[in-house]
């Protein structure tokens, strides 16, 4: 096996986004591994960066650096991995809070947790709105993304707890540019937040 160690380098994480491959059908021990890998690699990513390397995430995850390149060939495919689950997971609470009892405070909730989560995981983010800013159509996955937002905001406006004149443009302005000041600083005040809530309020 050639154990390709590919580094990403420090402040270039978007180019090296990869869309994975659909994940194949695994045994239960080769599956317990892979998700293990992909929590423990989402941990360090978002709060060490990308630098560290593909034998220190098998480390800690328990595993042997060759179980890693056999689930992800280069960290290329591991942080696309990451990338891919961390959307994933968004989106499947999209649609847990459209069942939500109050559609406004499904709305506020959802949109204040993507700036939390923004908030604590640097790397992640700075890839999240890479992905995120692609122009409509040639991302299906950052389509159905906001497509799970557009249907928050449009059941809020319905309950009368968002302004009806707010559209998704606006908060795409919003959520993109709180991520981006969170990426370059690694902090956004609360009050802002607040503020920005208040804002789109009825």
């Amino acid at each position: 096996m050639s154990n390709k160690k590919r580094s990403i380098p420090d402040g270039d994480v978007t180019a090296y986004i990869a869309t994975p491959a659909p994940e194949k059908a695994l045994r239960a021990d080769a599956q317990k591994n892979r998700d293990k890998l992909l929590h423990v690699a989402h941990t360090i990513f978002a709060t060490e960066g990308i630098a560290v390397s593909m034998d220190e995430i098998a480390r800690r995850a328990g595993v042997g650096v060759g179980t890693v390149y056999r689930h992800f060939p280069t960290k290329e495919d591991l942080f696309g991995a990451v990338i891919y689950r961390h959307k994933m997971r968004l989106m499947e609470e999209a649609d847990r809070l459209l069942h939500h009892d109050n559609p406004g405070d499904a709305f506020f909730q959802y949109f204040t947790k993507i700036i939390d989560e923004g908030i604590a995981n640097k790397a992640i983010t700075d890839a999240l709105v890479s992905t995120l800013t692609i122009e409509a159509g040639s991302s299906e996955l950052a389509n159905e993304f906001w497509q799970g937002i557009t249907r928050l905001l449009e059941q809020a406006q319905q309950h009368g707890s968002v302004r009806a004149d707010v559209s998704i443009e606006d908060i795409k302005i919003m959520l993109i540019g709180v991520l981006q000041a969170t990426g370059a600083r690694g902090v956004f005040p609360d009050r802002v937040v607040s503020i920005l809530c208040d804002g789109l309020r009825r």
